[in-house]
Parts: structure tokens; sequence; C-alpha cells
């Protein structure tokens, strides 16, 4: 196959890490710092820095990786249990969607904000205010409480994914990035297979409040390792937003002067868009006042976005990189697979609980894609280490994706319980090999200067992937489901007042005498299916567009030379 090299510059020479790009005179260096990671000569080098220093760098980041995987498995697991709690299912949707609404807002930003102020600044930032967001949701008297609780979660859970990407594109060539970020996605893995059974577990002894305090010495863990390692200076930009490397520092743009580049007004644009259309989709009545508002005015909301982001400078989804046919590929493939997947790990639980399963069991159902998120992401990293490949890799991993959602959409109240099991290991496969491929395939694509916006476009496709998909998914399953219980028990007594707590509660099922229960479970299981077909279909653009990435070249160095072949 082809491969396509990309045009190289001269600011990737130096790791945006490194103290500085240039050479310094004595009356320009900046004072040596022996705690200093970012001044250490080591990080300068062209083939990045050793191993050991890496592995202080990435501490923070591992741990915050760790972190944000717990708790996504954690809120997964204990969706239906909080939804309960306040008896509205309809929180379910909220619970996921409002966190990854403040996940668009803030993912497109953090690669500017942390130019400015830093990537370990960046870091730090991320996790308190996950944290607070988290102590909200154990103190939430409402639903109105929880929701605000995840999305101050979000916005803090939404910076930790891309500056872990920067401090990684900063220090690491793509040939030998493959590999930490490979190690990155077992310290995800892990922290998903944690999450599930110690979500259910938690719930049934404590309360599902104290999983949100459990995570508070983790976050404080990963705020210490990124204050002592992740020490990095503010870079420093001219109008194109590229760093300035051969002129005096004071020519740099003022720190105002960077704010005004940052594209806020997207930003309120993209929530907003992502807002109007949760509450279209989440209403359940598509005759209803908000429905026949909130539609249009999300259309609207997105012809603005896009229209804006043509014209700004410094645009959170750069439409004219998105020209480029394999970034174009790799953020279509983010967006349609993060709707399939989280689509799965939000409802299957709730596929689960219908059964009569405990949470804690639902949880443990959780954890072969989390194991096997671990595990891809080694193996796909050695692969391409060894290989300098990944377009082959890329299309067997999207098959296994598929596979996986096809297994899903057969699911019904007959398969045998060792199935799921199955489907949830290759949803894992798939899924972490996807993302992997395609983020690589994207970054080389493109020049060094660019894959801050890259990546955080990238994000920005994920995050909103994951709200629509979680939210269509909401629709699905409440239109089909008031239809299948209407049909199977509206002719009964009393079946109103059924119906209405079935639908608010999975607890009231348990209740039911037996010939109430089994219908209402065969509605779930109904209604279900047809969620899990229509995720399917979403797999499927997922791998189409993921076979329209190119191969390119991936270098050993970060100056990206052709004096770096075996």
């Amino acid at each position: 196959m082809l491969m396509e090299t990309p045009s190289t510059s001269t600011e990737e020479n130096t790791p945006l890490l490194a103290s500085s790009a240039r050479p310094t005179t004595p009356e320009h260096s900046p004072p040596k710092e022996n705690n200093d990671v970012e001044n250490d000569s080591d990080l300068s080098q062209p083939d990045g820095p050793s191993t050991a220093r890496l592995l202080l760098v990435l501490s923070g980041v591992y741990v915050s990786a760790f972190l944000a995987a717990l708790d996504s498995t954690l809120v997964a697991t204990l969706a239906s249990p909080i939804s309960t709690s306040f008896s509205s299912l309809s929180l379910l949707s909220w619970l996921a969607s409002a966190y990854f609404v403040a996940n668009a807002a803030s993912q497109p930003l953090a690669g500017r904000l942390t130019e400015i102020y830093g990537r370990g600044a960046g870091m730090i930032f991320a996790n308190v205010i996950f944290g607070i967001g988290n102590l909200m949701c154990a103190m939430a008297k409402s639903e109105q409480g929880m929701i605000a609780g995840r999305v101050v979660a979000g916005l803090g859970g939404g910076v930790i994914g891309p500056t872990a990407i920067f401090i990684m594109s900063d220090l690491i060539p793509l040939r030998r990035r493959s590999m930490w970020q490979g190690t990155a996605n077992i310290c995800f893995g892990v922290g998903s297979s944690i999450g599930g059974p110690l979500g259910g577990w938690i719930d049934d002894h404590f309360g599902w409040r104290a999983a949100f305090m459990i995570q508070m010495p983790l976050t404080l863990l990963a705020v210490v390792l990124s204050l002592l390692f992740i020490k990095t200076p503010e870079n420093l930009g001219n109008p194109k937003g590229r760093r300035v490397e051969n002129e005096d520092p004071q020519v740099g743009l003022t720190r105002l002067a960077k704010w005004k580049r940052i594209d806020f007004t997207g930003a309120f644009l993209l929530v907003a868009t992502l807002v109007a259309f949760l509450l279209a989709l989440t209403t359940g009545d598509w005759t209803s006042p908000l429905v026949l508002i909130a539609l249009p005015l999300s259309l609207v909301l997105a012809l603005a976005f896009i229209y804006f982001e043509r014209f700004h400078a410094e645009p959170i989804i750069p439409v004219t990189l998105l020209l480029n046919r394999t970034i174009l590929a790799a953020c279509l493939t983010n967006w349609f697979a993060t709707m399939a997947r989280f689509g799965v790990i939000f409802y299957l639980p709730l596929y689960f609980l219908v059964q009569g399963y405990s949470v804690t069991a639902t949880g443990l159902r959780l954890v072969p894609e989390s194991i096997a998120i671990g595990i891809t992401g080694f193996g796909v990293g050695l692969n391409i280490r060894q290989t300098g490949r990944y377009y082959l890799l890329n299309a067997a991993v999207s098959s296994v994706f598929l596979l996986s959602l096809a297994m899903t959409a057969a699911l019904s109240a007959f398969t045998p319980s060792w199935l799921p099991f199955i489907s949830m290991f290759l949803l894992g496969v798939g899924y972490c090999g996807q993302l992997t491929t395609t983020l690589l395939a994207a970054l080389a694509a493109i020049d060094h200067h660019h894959h801050a916006v890259i990546t955080s476009a990238s994000y920005a496709f994920r995050s909103t992937g994951s709200t629509i998909g979680i939210a269509v998914a909401n629709t699905v399953l409440q239109t089909r489901l008031t239809a299948e219980l209407n049909r199977r028990l509206g002719g009964r007594e009393g079946a109103k007042e059924v119906i209405r707590r079935v639908r608010s509660s999975v607890d009231a099922i348990k209740d039911l005498p037996e010939e109430w229960r089994n219908e209402v479970v065969a509605a779930y299981m109904a209604s279900l299916q047809v969620v899990f077909v229509v995720l399917l279909g979403f797999g499927v653009l997922a791998t189409i567009c993921s076979l329209l990435v190119k191969e390119h070249k991936l270098y050993k160095t970060i100056a990206r030379t052709d004096d770096d072949e075996d």
C-alpha cells in the first residue's frame, strides 16, 4: 500500500515541553531547577526522553486515566440504581449525557488552554474539577443536583484525555508512542474492569453515594503526581498559533492575546447544539412544543457552529484540516464508534437488571470489555511499533467491533449467560483498537504543530458521539417500551399505574405478580433489542469510515526525518 509522507516543518524539531526550541544565550537562558522535569536535557532528544523520565512524567497521566475509567464504569453500573432512587428512569440517560456535553465543552479548549498555562496545570485543573463534580454527586439531594454534579465532573474529565495525549505527543515520536499509549490503555482497562463490580458491591453494601466518595483519594494522588512531575513552561505562539522558536521570547503573544485566540464562541455553539438536541430527544413526545422548538433550534445552532468555525483563526474543529481524507475518516470513526460503544455500556446493564441480576453481578458483566481494552491497547501498540503500519490492523479490529455489536443485537431473555461476556470482550478489542489506530493515522497525516488541535477535535467527536449515542438509545428505548407495555398490558385493570411504575423504576418489576412480571420483562427485552440494532447501525458506519483512512508513515523521531529507518 502506498505510504503518504506528510510535510515536515522546523517547528517539529523540538518537543513542546522542552525549555526552549532554540539555542539560548547566557542572558536569555532560563534558570535551571533540579526538580523541573521539562528542563532536563533528555526531553529534547530527537527520539524523546528516557524511559525512566517518561515514567515519572506520565505517572500522573496514568493515575488520571485509571480514575476516569473507574468513574465511567462505576456510573454505568450505578445509573439504574441512581435513577431508581430519584424515581426517574429518564435520569439514566442524563447521567451520561450531562457528563459528555460538558466533555464537549472542555475538550476542544484543552489544547489552547494548556498551551497558555502548561500541560501540568491543565492536568491539575482537570482532576480538581473532576473531584469537585464527584463530591457534588455524592451529596446530591435531587435530580437537578445530580445532573449538575455530572456536568462539573465532565468539565474536568473532558480535559484529562486530551491533555494526556498532548503530553505524549510533545515528548514521544509516533512510532514509540503506540507503546506508551498502550500502557495508558492498560491503566484505563484496569480502572474500567474494577469500576463495574466495585460500584455494584458498594451499592449493595453502602449505597451508590459512597461510590463517588471513594474516588477522592485517587483524585488527590493524581493532583500530587501532576504537580510534582508535569511542570511545563508556557508555549509562546505567533498569530497563526505556532510556537515562536527563532525569535526572542518577548516577541511572543501576551496571555491576554492568547486568550482572545481561543474559540469560546465555537465551544458555546457546540454545547448549545447538543443541549437543544438532547432536550428534543429526551422529551419522549414528538408532538410536544418543546420538541417542535428544540429540534429546529439544534439544527440552526449546528449550522451557525459550522459557519463560525470556517472563519475563526483557531477553530475547535478545524474545517480546513477535516478536508484531509484520513483526518475526516478518523474523526467520523471516533464519532460513530463512541455512539455505539457508550450506548451498549449504559444500556446493557439495564438488560441484566431487568432479568433480576444484582447490581454487583451486572457490574461483573462489564469486566470483559475493560480487560480487552487493556490487552488490546498494549497489543496494538506493540504491533505498530514493530511494523510501523496500522491499516490492516485497523481493518481487523473494526471487523471485531462490528461482530461484537451484532452479537449484542441478538441478545434476548433466552440468550445463554456466557454470551454477553464474549460480546463485551470483543467490544473492548474492537473499540480500543479502532480508536488507537485511527488517532495515530490522523496524527501521522499532519505536521506536529497541528497535533494538539487535531487531538482536541478527535475528542470533541468522541464526546459528541457518546452524547448523541446515549440520547438516541434512550429515545428509542422510551418510545418502544411505552408501545410494548401498552400492547401487552393495556387491557388489564390497573395497567396504567403499573406501566408508570416500571418505566420509572426497574426495581418495581420484581414486586409484580409473576404473570405481570413476565410481560414487563418481555417488553423490556423487545425494546432493548431495538436499541441494540440501532447501535449496530452506528457500528456499521464506524467500520466503513475506519476503512477510509490511508496508510501514513510513522516516524521514529519527533523531527520526522528520513534517517530514522531501520
